[in-house]
């Protein structure tokens, strides 16, 4: 892939700068979703072409890897990588940002104050729990 420039946030917009990408990746890390299918029922309901250009755009890139499913060969799972899961503190931060500006949303209110308290803690737990 040619890049746009060499500014550091140009290259994680190039791979990761649509709304669907960063969708996907919260959906692997906060919402412990596998399949294509789990993936495509999101509250948002992303276009089957999308999520699979998505995917693939993802898995390219080494944010995403993707395995056989270990109870059913046929169907594959969907897991972040080390690359991916690092994206985790940039995320904490949207929702930070959208906890101050954007009051009306449904945020997780133990979760923000967990994030202002302790956010070091906080990603350690997170990075625990995903993937598994």
């Amino acid at each position: 892939m040619t890049k746009r420039s060499d500014c550091p946030i140009s290259n994680v917009l190039d791979i990761v700068g649509d709304k669907w990408s960063l969708l996907i990746i919260r959906d692997l890390m906060f919402f412990g979703k596998h399949s294509y299918s789990e993936l495509q029922n999101s509250e948002e309901k992303m276009a089957t072409n999308i999520l699979s250009s998505r995917l693939e755009k993802l898995e390219t890139h080494g944010l995403i890897n993707k395995q056989p499913d270990k109870k059913d060969k046929r169907k594959k799972v969907y897991q972040l990588t080390a690359s991916g899961i690092d994206l985790l503190p940039i995320l904490l931060e949207m929702i930070l940002w959208s906890a101050k500006h954007a009051p009306e949303l449904t945020i997780p209110t133990q979760l923000v104050e967990r994030a202002q308290s302790d956010k070091a803690g906080l990603i350690d737990e997170l990075i625990a729990n995903i993937n598994q």
